[in-house]
């Protein structure tokens, strides 16, 4: 016979704090809720809500503007939500990533019965300067790119937050010109967005505004970077 869920079952984790949820109450995230994440003014009041329904929880984008990234830990599985959207939580470990303004949250959801399980998969590194995802190959100088742009999120303290950097700051860490750096962001956002990967491109004359955001968030929770990686910089 399944378990029956109770407020305990169910946790949400942000900046070593934990918050344990309740299936009779619907739990908010954003600027002011049960969770707050900042007073950046880039937040909405209300992000996120998560409810329960259906015998699963449900996160939903509540907010306007503003997108999230959802991923299991392993990297198998990542999905975007955009406003007005909502999907099941259905994993053990469930990462979800919002960003806001130059600066990305990352929030940790737990359940002590996932609907879903996953095996361990992350990506796939060789030993001629490329990097696998799926069918997508990197080149050296794109990995390190991309390092470079997720580097405050890697080393951000519980990796709960960090702060995207400019191409211009990108560029000076990795002694690239910023044309070069642009030049290599148009070519991995250019792979993904041909592989499917939403938010990257909006047409050939209008390149998605938060297209590094979007990134970032992707690189990350599809453990397209890792810790380790911070080693590739100089």
């Amino acid at each position: 016979m399944p378990a029956i869920e109770d407020s305990s079952e169910t946790e949400v984790e942000f900046c070593g704090e934990t918050y344990r949820l309740e299936t009779s109450k619907e739990f908010v995230i954003g600027r002011e809720g049960d969770l707050v994440l900042d007073d950046n003014p880039y937040l909405h009041r209300r992000c996120l809500n998560m409810k329960y329904e259906s015998s699963m929880w449900w996160l939903e984008n509540v907010g306007a503007r503003l997108s999230a990234t959802v991923s299991d830990f392993d990297g198998r599985f990542q999905a975007w939500l955009a406003p007005g959207s909502r999907i099941p939580i259905v994993f053990e470990q469930t990462r979800l990533l919002v960003t806001a303004g130059p600066t990305t949250y990352e929030i940790n959801i737990s359940t002590k019965y996932p609907k879903f399980d996953t095996a361990i998969n992350s990506g796939n590194s060789s030993t001629d300067g490329t990097t696998t995802i799926g069918e997508v190959l990197l080149t050296s100088d794109q990995k390190l790119m991309l390092v470079a742009l997720c580097e405050p999120l890697l080393r951000a303290s519980h990796a709960v937050n960090g702060t995207i950097p400019t191409s211009a700051q990108a560029a000076e860490r990795l002694t690239w010109s910023v044309k070069k750096f642009e030049r290599k962001l148009d070519n991995v956002c250019q792979k993904f967005h041909l592989h499917g990967v939403k938010g990257l491109y909006g047409n050939e004359t209008n390149m998605a505004r938060d297209r590094k955001s979007r990134l970032v968030e992707y690189a990350i929770s599809s453990r397209l970077v890792v810790r380790e990686d911070l080693d590739l910089l100089p």
